[in-house]
């Protein structure tokens, strides 16, 4: 029977999938647009048509599986009741977002320290921050603002807290690639040890000073 054609849509999707295996086996700048039509069994003037270029491919690819992370974070934070389980269930889904694709994380995310994909790559990272500020931080028990700390400091502190989980958390998955035989559970456990034991006593109103960790005044 003839091979059925594929639209352009399904093409699109198999040099997508092949640009992945290819991004996963050689890096970013290792990776080349030969070696992903060869991969997808078309011709390089195919993968032309649907992306203009190698970084115009990778950026795709980028935001696919961050819109999909993304949105496994949200949905799984937002089941939960308390900040800590939210931060508990948005924590799992990232954790489990990156199992289940691993290759996609390190094709992907390893070369984030590249000036050439930074602007991307920065985009992304802002959106992480805005998650983890709407389902993490903003609780009745958000680290309330200190007496001296004006609104615009207080804000900025909140951001901070945000990148520290964000980066945290990103650093943590690269390390299990690593590491695979340490178990998703216990990777959550950690960070929302590390995470929320903090964050509560800064509710109580501790702060780390020069003169060593005090109460509000």
């Amino acid at each position: 029977m003839a091979r059925r054609r594929l639209t352009a849509a399904e093409r699109r999707q198999e040099i997508l999938r092949a640009a992945l295996d290819v991004f996963a086996a050689s890096g970013y700048h290792g990776a080349s647009i030969d070696e992903v039509a060869r991969t997808a069994g078309v011709s390089k003037a195919l993968v032309f048509q649907h992306f203009a270029s190698k970084r115009e491919l990778h950026d795709t690819l980028l935001d696919e599986h961050a819109t999909e992370l993304f949105r496994r974070f949200r949905a799984n934070a937002e089941k939960g009741t308390t900040g800590e389980e939210r931060l508990r269930g948005g924590v799992d889904a990232f954790f489990s977002f990156v199992e289940e694709h691993a290759d996609a994380w390190r094709a992907l995310f390893r070369d984030q320290a590249d000036p050439e994909l930074r602007p991307v790559i920065d985009r992304l990272q802002e959106q992480a921050v805005n998650v983890m500020d709407a389902l993490a931080l903003q609780d009745p028990g958000t680290p309330r603002r200190r007496p001296d700390e004006s609104e615009e400091e207080y804000l900025v502190a909140l951001e901070m807290l945000s990148r520290l989980l964000s980066g945290s958390v990103q650093g943590l998955a690269n390390w299990w690639l690593e590491h695979p035989e340490v178990p998703r559970s216990a990777l959550v456990d950690r960070v929302v040890d590390f995470c929320w034991v903090g964050l509560e006593r800064l509710r109580d109103g501790e702060r780390a000073t020069p003169g060593g960790v005090r109460g509000d005044a």
